[in-house]
């Protein structure tokens, strides 16, 4: 449990829980409530399969690890899923535009997905700083 706990000292990774943390708590709920937009209606129309469930089950991951990360509560472990639907979303809409489009625009429309992929990532290897539940739990102990 501590190893899951550690984290750094660092004030400076709560931006990066908050970057992290913001989006994937917003993108989680609008896929709830833009369901035709970004969850199912998304899901269906790039050609993943049992979009019904998925869109659902991925708006829950991200709506529950976001609030994860923005506490900074089981911030190691919020992360996983994160940067696992991260790896997906771009494998499954990010690979396309780089055959059809070439490198530099699928870097341009990709960025919010590597911005979010490295800070998930970053969040697993540092915890979540000097000002989450982590750190607070773990000095407690």
């Amino acid at each position: 449990m501590k190893k899951l706990l550690h984290t750094d000292n660092s004030p400076t990774t709560l931006l990066i829980r908050l970057m992290v943390g913001l989006v994937f708590l917003s993108e989680g709920l609008q896929k709830f409530l833009f369901p035709a937009e970004r969850g199912v209606g998304r899901f269906e129309k790039i050609g993943l399969p049992v979009p019904e469930f998925l869109g659902y089950f991925v708006g829950s991951f991200e709506t529950v690890c976001g609030a994860l990360v923005l506490l900074g509560l089981m911030t190691r472990l919020a992360a996983i899923p994160l940067i696992i639907i991260m790896l997906v979303a771009i494998a499954t809409t990010k690979i396309e535009i780089l055959y059809d489009k070439g490198l530099w625009e699928m870097l341009h429309e990709a960025r919010t997905d590597w911005a979010m992929l490295l800070g998930s990532i970053f969040l697993l290897v540092k915890g979540g700083g000097r000002w989450s539940v982590d750190g607070n739990i773990k000095s407690n102990l």
